[in-house]
């Protein structure tokens, strides 16, 4: 699939199940660069207890239960839980997320929603990268691969027409 089926197809939909104030080009800057910085956007990751999203993150376990419990995304992952038929709890969700592209995107928008810094613009590349690290806390960041994967987002993005 390419960056920009996979952003129609799966992040799009993810943008349109939260606040209009979340949905712009930056957050889906964001989760293209995220995904493909975590999984290459090309197939699950498998780690210690079966399939994760694309988003991966440091802990799904911890992410899921964050999002679920942080005052400024709490209310809105119960309503996008609702949307994707999945129980607001963390077992189920994390389940979920293996294999709901959709819900997946969403968790990891309200994710970067809970940082307090505004989005980075499309071009702020090493503003974005601060952002990923601050709300990701992966274990094997790889700056080096940072830059392309920003790029081919940004590239997607400034020609999706969207």
């Amino acid at each position: 699939m390419t960056l920009d089926s996979f952003s129609r197809l799966v992040i799009e939909p993810a943008l349109a199940l939260l606040p209009d104030e979340m949905n712009s080009r930056e957050a889906q800057l964001m989760l293209l660069a995220i995904g493909l910085q975590e999984s290459g956007l090309e197939k699950r990751p498998l780690v210690k207890g079966g399939p994760h999203s694309y988003w991966q993150s440091e802990s799904p376990d911890e992410m899921v239960h964050f999002v679920l419990r942080c005052p400024v995304t709490r209310d809105v992952a119960v309503e996008v839980c609702d949307a994707r038929q999945v129980p607001p709890v963390d077992e189920r969700v994390r389940v979920a997320l293996g294999h709901d592209d959709t819900l997946a995107a969403a968790f990891a928008r309200l994710l970067l929603w809970s940082d307090p810094a505004r989005l980075p613009a499309l071009d702020e590349v090493e503003a974005s990268w601060d952002l990923y690290i601050r709300t990701w806390r992966t274990p094997d960041p790889r700056p080096e691969l940072w830059p392309e994967h920003h790029a081919r987002a940004a590239q997607v993005v400034r020609t999706s027409g969207r």
